[in-house]
């Protein structure tokens, strides 16, 4: 497994998730059980053709994981700009995943800058991840990655999200204001609302073929694919 890290992706406001590495699997139980987990796995299924992923943000590596061991022929390259993420990321693949040596690259550095070698993804995951990012910077990397695609490669996005009307709708936007504060506090992350990336993807020429939700609304699975011409 080789583990580059590039000096030149980062920028000075790149937030540093090193400290809640090793407990972020715990801090996300604690405060939502097992429901991240499956948005996260909910279209698996949807990846079992997939030969070359992109998986971005994948924190401490558990769709990864789970990815590696359900298509035995997949290989990903696994952004993320933290090293201690990218280390239990690490750790957790070789444990499930004998020959994930030979199966993931991971990539330290800021996605706001990273810039795919290869031009043949057909799986590109972020979840829970867009929300660390401005609509600019969405629509931008989305912009940056879609050349790098293949013509029928799928995104898959898990997000929280506020619901459109009702008492849930104040609950979901107090709680993702508590989250983005904790953030701050822990990691330095300077984004306080999250992103509409549905527009940008509408924008760049994406439409979503398939969508899940959990928590009455609060968390959402999407898969994202290019509109025919």
């Amino acid at each position: 497994m080789r583990r580059p890290s590039y000096d030149n992706l980062m920028e000075p406001d790149t937030p540093n998730f090193d400290s809640v590495a090793r407990a972020y699997r715990w801090m996300e139980y604690l405060s939502f059980g097992r429901m991240l987990e499956r948005c996260r796995f909910h279209f698996l299924l949807r990846c079992s053709q997939a030969r070359h992923a992109l998986v971005l943000g994948d924190g401490d590596g558990r769709f990864t994981a789970r990815l590696l061991t359900s298509n035995p022929t997949v290989k990903v390259d696994a952004v993320d700009a933290s090293a201690a993420m990218l280390a239990v990321l690490h750790e957790r693949v070789r444990t499930c995943c004998g020959d994930a040596d030979t199966r993931i690259q991971t990539i330290q550095g800021d996605v706001r800058r990273f810039i795919p070698t290869r031009q043949d993804y057909d799986l590109v995951v972020s979840h829970f991840f867009l929300d660390c990012l401005t609509d600019g910077e969405v629509s931008a990397l989305i912009a940056r990655l879609s050349p790098c695609m293949t013509q029928d490669a799928i995104w898959l996005v898990s997000e929280f999200a506020v619901p459109d009307r009702g008492w849930r709708r104040l609950g979901a936007r107090m709680v993702i204001r508590g989250l983005y504060f904790a953030f701050l506090v822990l990691t330095g992350l300077q984004v306080r609302k999250i992103p509409n990336h549905a527009k940008a993807f509408d924008d760049k020429g994406f439409h979503v073929v398939e969508k899940s939700a959990y928590l009455g609304g609060m968390l959402r699975t999407e898969v994202w694919q290019r509109r025919s011409n």
